[in-house]
Formats: C-alpha cells, structure tokens, sequence
C-alpha cells in the first residue's frame, strides 16, 4: 500500500531500488542477501532503523550525530571558530558556518531521504525563532504522512507540552521538530566548553535522542501495520468537512433549532446529490414549510397530506437521511406494492453509496429476519406492508426495536383496506407499545377521518393543496365534454362537443369516441387508459392499433423493435400475441398478468417514451410512478363494483408530468345510465379509514393476540386489553361493535386460539401467582404467527406438512410446489376438467405419485372431468427449511444459477442480467467495479443514467454483504454471557 514513508533498498553502487528491505550493507560496501525478520513484536526491523537501510531517517540522524559531535568539537575549538566547516551525510548536507543560524530542512519529494541544517545568520537561535522555524517544518512534514502518522505527532506534542509544564518550561516546541531541535541546540555556556568530553547537558540529550529513535522505531512499526486508504488529499478533504458538517447537524437538530444548517439539517453535499441524482435545485414552499415544522423537531409523529404528485415523497426522503446521517439511527420505509419497493431500492441505493448508509430490500422473498446488527453503518430498511410486519416483529423480539429511529409509512390510507390494512395497523400499533423513541411519519394523498388517524398515532397534521401540475377533470357523456365543477347544480359544466369523423364501422367498434380522444395526445405525449378488469386491458389496446395510421409504427421503431426483442427473451423465446401486435404502435397493457421482467420492461419503455399509451387496471394508480399528459377512464368501475372516491382520485391524480407538462386532464366516460352514480362520486368526500382487526378476524385481531402473546408484549388479559385501547380499533370500537365491547372481543379471541391449540393458560405454582403473566404461546402458535399464516389454514397446514414428511418426493419440484402454494388461491381456481385430466395424463409416473399422495387421485380427475358430484416453523419440519430456500430462489428469478447474483441487483431482469454476463460481467463484484461510461459501450441499449444506477446498486449489494460476513465473524468471536465458568461465578458470588 502505498504510504508517505515508502519502503526503499539500500543503494549499492548507485545500482536501481527493489521492493524488499534487506539488512544494512557490510563495511565493505557489498550488498549482503536480503534477510528477513518481520515477525517479530519487540522489533520488526531487526537489528536496523527502518525499511531503508543507510537511505533510512534514523540512520541518517545517527551519521549526522556522530559528525555533529565531531564538528561541535572542531568548531569550538578556537583556532577552528574563524572557519566554517561542511558535513554531508548520507542524503542530505549540514553546513555549519560562524556568526550563522540554523534550519532544518526535510527532503519530502518521494520520500524522506534526509535532511540538512543551514548555518545562517547566528549560529545559536533564540527560542521564539526556533520555535516559529519548528512549527513550520512540522506543519509541512504532516502534508505527505499517512492517516496515522499525525496522531502520533499529536501525541507526542501534547506529552511534550504536560512534560515542560511540570518542569516550569516555557519553551514548547512541537512534535518531531522539537525532539531534534533538542538534541542540537544548547546554550552559550555548554558551547563554550573546550575539552573533548561531552558535557552533561550532551548527555543528556544523547539519552533523548536514543528516547527519540525508540519513538521513531514504534510510530514507523505502527504505520507499516496500519491500513492507511488510497484515497486522494481532495477525497479525504471532502470526507473531512462532510464528517465537521454532520457533527454539526446533529448538535442543531438536537437543539430543536427551526435554522436546520446548510440543507435542512444535512450536509451540502446531500443537496448535490438532489440535484445530481433527481435533478431537484429548489424545493416547493410547502416542503420547506413542513421541514421546519417545529413538531418535527421536536420528534413528534406527523401526517401529512397533499395531492398526488405534490412532492410527498422528497419531505420523507429528507427526514430519513436526517435520521440516518444525523440521529445515527436504522428507518424503515413501508409501501404498498413490491414494485414501488424495487424502484425506491432503486432510487436510495445511490445516496447509500455516496453517503455510507445501506439499503436494504424487504419485498417478495427479500429479506432477513432478524435483520443484521450491523456494526457501523446505519441501515435503511425498504419493505412492503407484509415483509414491514415481519421485521417489526423479529427487532422487537431480539429486543433491537430501540434501534429504529423512524418509520415512514407511504399511502397511509391503505390501513383501511382489509387484510393488508389490519397488517398495517398491527404494526404502527406495536412500535407505538414498545418503543417510545421512534418516530412515525404518514403521507397520503387521500385521507379524510385524519382525527382517528391522529389519534391512534399520537401525531401532529400538515396538509396543502399544492399541486404542481393544474389538474383539469372532464366527464364525457355521450359526444360531450363536460368540465367537473363541484359549484355547478348537478356537478359539471358543459366544455365542447366531440367533432370526430367516424365510419359507420367505427362507431360501432367504438361508440365511446376513445380513439378520437387517445389521438389528440399521442404519440408527442403520453396517456393511461384505466380500464375495469385485465381482459378489457387487452381488448382496448387491440382495438386502438386497429384503427390507427401506419405512421404511428414509424415513432422511435427501432427502439420498438428492441422492446419487442426483450419481452421475447424474457418468455424464452415466446411473447404474448396482444403485445406482438401493440407494441409496434407504442401502445402495451399493463395488470397483473404480465410477468414482473415483462411490467418492469414495459415501464421503462414507457418512462422514456417508446411506449406512449398503456391501458391499465386500477392498481397501476397506487403502483409505480408512470404519470401522464392525459388520463381516461374507460368506465367508472373496478371490476364490476363502482369507483369509490379514494380509487377515481388516486387514478386521476396521474395526470400531468412534472417539469414537462403545463397542465394534466383526466376524462371519465360515462354512460347515460350511471350519470348520478357519477354526479354523487364527484361530490361526495373521501372514504374514512376505518379498522380491519374485527372484519379480518383470523388475519387480524387473532393473529395480532396470538403475536402479543408469542413477543411478550402482552401475557394476560389486562395487558392485551390495555395494548388495543392504543390501537385504531380501540379508537373506533364504539362506532365498529355497536353490540360487543372491547373487552368481549378480546376474551373470544382468546378462547378461540386456545381451542385452536396455538394459546395455552399456564399452570401456576405458588411462586408464580405473583407474576403477571398466564397466558403462553404454543410451538405452532409460534409458527403460525412468524410464519405470517392465516390462522384459518394453520391447522391445515400442519397437517399437510405432517403427511408429507411420510413420503416426500423429492424427484420433482411437484410435491414442495403443492406444500407452498396458499390455500387462498384455492377460491380463485376453476378448472376446466377435461385440459385438467389432459394434463394430468402427460405427467410422469412420479409425478402422478404426488398428485395421488396429495389427494388427487386419476379416480378423482376422472370423475370431475365427466361430470360426476364429489363428495367433501415446527421443530419436526426442519427439512423443509433447506429445501423450500433453494425452491424460493428458483421461483424468484427462474433463471440459471449464473445469472442468480445479476438478478438481485435492482433494476436488472433476465434479458438485462444475460447481456452483463455475456459483456464479462459476471459477479456483483464485477458490477460494483464497473465504469459507466464502458458498461454503456459493452452493453446494448443502456443509458449512463441506468449504468449508474446499476453500479450503484451493486455496491450497496456487495456492501451489505461484507457488512453480514464482517457481523458474522465478530458474533463467532464474542465470548458468550451463558458459559458454564460464566454461570460458575456469578453463582458463587456473595
């Protein structure tokens, strides 16, 4: 490694320096074979100075002392005083002149060869001149030392400084510069000395010199051991004045000051990256406004609402960095979806890199449970609703909750959506009951009934109106635009007529006019067309290519053909017929059939405008960023039940790009027949957001009791009952069970997961009667409740596990495939029993063994396909845990093992991950080395903005992977607190 102090050869001859140190020359002046003796703790240099051999400081110092002594005496000699005498060391000179002072000068061009002292004006300085001259040389020998070097200078200085003080010395010099400036400088009467002994001052001096090449000895000895980094002066500025600025952040966050410092409490280099990263210069008023919000500083929870696309998100972003950088404490983020969790891994992974923080993946099967304890590094957790439950949980099991600083939950309007919604608020309650010290932030931008909200939460409330982009809302009815105004008498107003020239054809393939209104915007701008279910998705795209120009075809058709070439090797080799036809026009749909590769190709075809139209369902609103210059709803329904308002603002909220588009519009298409329905949506408010624990009774409230119990958060009924009161439900009891009260509740629940085996009452001995806790969780109520499993199916499960330990098949992925497959897609399938039967004759024999073992024997197929009626983490399952890890990560990525380590990477889908191991990239290591600019020239139809990305991503990978080994060796290494010697003497302790 490379340092300010390099490792030379002796010079033998004026021959060239090799790397080793060999021993010091012999008289004679012959090099001697090198020999080596590093091993040693007491010294490492063996019987010699330093690396350098006669080049090295310290044998320079003891050439120039022995020739100082000799001068000394020869120039105080006084038939010597008149004339001036010249010693020259090994590499460097010492000029000794009368009537002249001296300087020590260090060489510090590639390392230190020497030094000489010039003999100038008097040849005894005062102090305060040695002093000045002192300083100065050691300020310019600390420029080129390494990291380490200068705290030991420090060191030495201060001990110095605490020596000369006791001595009643004022005299103080610094660092190296005093210790030889020591050894050479005496006063007027030691001088005047002329015998040839030295005097006792010399002496004692000498004793000090060897003290200082002891010193020397052991600073060179640490340096060569330390690992001292590569990194350039500039680089370690940056990094000095970033680390001065987050110290100084934190004293002025903790101060609850409103003046946050350069970028609302964080280092100026975190607005850079805004602006570098999201292209973000300025921030809205609001945003400002909401930062400094004093019940921020406070660390208050707080919920905030503002419309979509308001800038919601940059608020969150700065407040985690806060935590992150300032606070020095782990966050985790919750959305919704795992799409919107990969693009927000995505967009963070940059600001890890550039400001050592990691990012952590909690969606699908990502994730770890408990999460690392990591040793420096601070953590940022990015999860969806699910995985966010799970790894609440695990802290507050390993008692690790105190290290979550802040919570963000985004689309906080979810918590009253079923399951999901009861997921949400079991977990917001849980941080609210065991940790005091974590803050929660909740942004939405449809909320109404914030009162139970705030209430559950214990926060404050911000809400605007900003909106960057003007949203304008059109109804069309019949061949009419109507302009929504909540003013007008029946709630819009009439704008213009739809003047299209249709054929007699046309108009009956599309009475709705869709056509005419998609081709006003495109293909220069962009448009969604929500559509009420997946089929209509593809029937609506289909029709628009049908009637459009051939002109469309020639917008951006090489890239086109590109898309289309990727979604055919995402299918090996086969691409949907919808998409084949579509895609050529800039036109693709978008639901929950396509495969993840294939929705997140579509996506960027359609961020970076190749694709200029979706047509799209209702989750596509809430799912990832894909604004546009228009929005149409096909129909006001989802599905077959009509739009609720909080689902017609989420999806009209995408109107109007930020930055590109001067205004957005929205068209709702109604029929004639669904006119009030429409006319009581606009006018009617949001929906509250109430509690799912009692509607979702085995995912919620059972499933939280069961939780309680199996944490230790909650061991009797007065504990559980005191910890709902603190929930959503406890806020909105009264309004939800009119009939039963809070207390009933609990007990019913609680009687039902005893019967259901997963809670049992202890049985209490004398001693415990005092203990408050009687209530205990079984070994598959424990199961069930860290496995995430609907108590409704546990038993079930159990069982199915049990018969297939009797006789698992192993020859095939068939049988592990039919233990992981949910029991709730059971209600969703409805076979058509003769393809069924078809199917279940081209099995394998083993494979018709599984299905025979599971239940489903040829008897039963056949019966069904002719129309017959039918009649209606456990210790022993240990094997499936290796098993089911290897499956899980097959059905991940559904790739080959090579390419597994490219896949996890962000951002990367198989066609991707093929061309990087194709170019030579084959490893994370590979990726996170990369250079952008060559990875864009390797790879075919990458941009710099997505190379970087990558690289950033894969670093961020590679680091938390150091971070886990780097964790898992120090657990390996950490004495144990329950050894026996341990248990021994704590036991025979008085």
């Amino acid at each position: 490694m490379q340092r300010a102090w390099r490792v030379r050869a002796p010079r033998c001859g004026g021959g060239a320096s090799s790397p080793p140190a060999p021993k010091r020359p012999s008289p004679g002046g012959s090099c001697a074979s090198p020999e080596y003796n590093n091993d040693s703790e007491e010294d490492m240099f063996g019987n010699y100075d330093s690396f350098s051999g006669n080049d090295s400081l310290l044998a320079q110092v003891d050439d120039l002392e022995q020739k100082y002594m000799q001068s000394v005496d020869f120039a105080l000699h006084p038939e010597n005083l008149e004339n001036k005498a010249i010693v020259e060391p090994a590499s460097g000179k010492f000029h000794m002149q009368h009537s002249k002072s001296k300087e020590l000068v260090f060489s510090t061009t590639e390392n230190i060869n020497g030094f000489r002292v010039k003999e100038e004006d008097n040849f005894w300085s005062s102090p305060n001149e040695q002093e000045e001259r002192t300083q100065e040389l050691g300020d310019f020998i600390l420029d080129d030392l390494p990291c380490s070097q200068p705290l030991y200078f420090k060191e030495v200085d201060a001990s110095t400084k605490q020596a000369n003080a006791n001595a009643g010395n004022n005299h103080m010099n610094s660092g190296l510069g005093r210790n030889l400036n020591q050894s050479f400088c005496h006063n007027d009467v030691e001088h005047s000395k002329t015998n040839n002994e030295p005097s006792p001052n010399i002496t004692t001096d000498l004793n000090k010199r060897k003290c200082l090449k002891d010193h020397l000895k052991s600073a060179m000895a640490g340096n060569a051991k330390a690992q001292s980094p590569q990194i350039s002066k500039t680089k370690q500025l940056k990094e000095a004045i970033l680390s001065e600025e987050l110290c100084v952040a934190k004293e002025t966050i903790e101060a609850f000051s409103v003046d946050l410092g350069p970028f609302y409490g964080l280092p100026s280099k975190v607005k850079d990256l805004f602006v570098q990263f999201r292209g973000i210069e300025k921030l809205y008023e609001w945003q400002h406004t909401c930062l400094t919000l004093e019940s921020l500083q406070r660390r208050k929870n707080l919920i905030y609402s503002l419309p979509t696309s308001g800038g919601k998100t940059l608020v969150a972003e700065i407040l985690i960095l806060q935590e992150l950088l300032c606070r020095q404490k782990d966050v985790l983020m919750i959305l919704p979806y795992v799409a919107i969790v990969q693009e927000k891994v995505w967009a963070l992974s940059s600001f890890g890199v550039e400001l050592g923080f990691l990012v952590e993946e909690y969606a699908g099967s990502k994730g770890r449970f408990p999460p690392i304890k990591r040793r420096t590094k601070k953590s940022l957790y990015i999860a969806t609703i699910e995985k966010g439950h799970g790894l609440v949980n695990a802290l507050i099991e390993t008692r690790r909750i105190g290290d979550l600083g802040l919570v963000v939950v985004d689309e906080l309007h979810m918590i009253g959506e079923g399951s999901r919604g009861a997921i949400l608020e079991m977990t917001l309650a849980k941080i609210l009951y065991t940790s005091k010290t974590t803050q929660i932030i909740g942004m939405s931008a449809t909320l109404n009934n914030v009162g139970d909200l705030q209430q559950f939460l214990q926060a404050e409330y911000y809400t605007d109106s900003f909106r960057p982009v003007e949203l304008k809302e059109y109804v069309k009815i019949r061949d009419g635009i109507y302009e929504v105004d909540s003013k007008a008498e029946n709630g819009f107003t009439f704008s213009r007529h739809l003047n299209f020239k249709y054929s007699s054809n046309l108009e009956r393939m599309d009475p709705d006019h869709l056509i005419a209104l998609v081709t006003e915007v495109i293909p220069n701008y962009s448009c969604l067309v929500f559509c009420p279910t997946k089929k209509n998705c593809e029937n609506v795209a289909e029709m628009i290519c049908k009637y459009l120009k051939k002109e469309y075809e020639n917008h951006r058709k090489k890239e086109k053909q590109d898309l289309l070439m990727n979604l055919k090797n995402i299918g090996n080799g086969t691409i949907c017929p919808v998409l084949k036809r579509t895609v050529s026009f800039g036109i693709a749909y978008h639901h929950s059939g396509l495969t993840s590769d294939e929705r997140k190709s579509i996506e960027e075809a359609y961020s970076s405008g190749v694709l200029c139209l979706l047509t799209c369902t209702s989750t596509l609103a809430a799912g990832v960023n894909l604004p546009a210059r228009r929005v149409i709803l096909r129909a006001p329904y989802v599905a077959t039940e009509f739009l609720k308002k909080n689902q017609y603002k989420q999806m009209i909220g995408r109107a109007g790009r930020a930055g590109i588009d001067s205004a957005g519009e929205s068209i709702l298409i109604v029929q004639e027949k669904d006119k009030h329905l429409v006319q009581d949506l606009i006018n009617s408010p949001l929906e509250n957001c109430c509690s799912n624990l009692l509607l979702e009774f085995t995912k919620g409230i059972q499933n939280l009791l069961l939780s309680l119990v199996g944490l230790q958060i909650a061991r009797n009924f007065e504990e559980i009952c005191n910890f709902m009161c603190g929930t959503l439900f406890g806020v909105q009891q009264k309004t939800l069970s009119k009939e039963k009260s809070l207390s009933d509740i609990i007990k019913e629940s609680l009687e039902s997961l005893i019967e259901k085996g997963l809670l049992k009452r202890k049985i209490m001995s004398e001693k415990e009667q005092k203990s408050p806790s009687n209530l205990a969780i079984t070994q598959l109520g424990q199961a069930a409740y860290k496995g995430s499993i609907d108590l409704a199916y546990c038993n079930a499960l159990y069982r199915d596990l049990k018969k297939g330990l009797e006789g698992l098949v192993l020859e095939s992925c068939l049988h592990l495939l039919y233990l992981a497959t949910p029991y709730d897609v059971i209600y969703h399938c409805n076979p058509d029993w003769m393809i069924y039967f078809k199917q279940y004759t081209q099995l394998s024999a083993v494979e018709q063994k599984v299905a025979d073992i599971v239940g489903v024997p040829e008897s039963f197929i056949t019966k069904k396909a002719s129309g017959q009626v039918i009649r209606t983490e456990l210790e022993e399952f240990w094997v499936y845990k290796a098993l089911l890890t290897e499956l899980t990560k097959r059905l991940t990525y559904c790739v080959k093992a090579e390419l597994v380590p490219l896949m996890e990477v962000a951002g990367v889908l198989e066609p991707r991950a093929k061309q990087l191991y194709n170019a030579g990239y084959k490893t994370l290591a590979h990726l996170a080395n990369a250079n952008p600019e060559i990875l864009v020239k390797m790879v075919e139809h990458v941009s710099r903005r997505q190379a970087r990305q990558i690289i950033s991503s894969a670093k961020m990978l590679l680091s938390e992977k150091a971070e886990a080994l780097q964790e898992e060796v120090e657990e390996l290494l950490r004495m144990p607190t329950d050894t026996p010697e341990g248990l021994l003497t704590t036991a025979t302790k008085p």
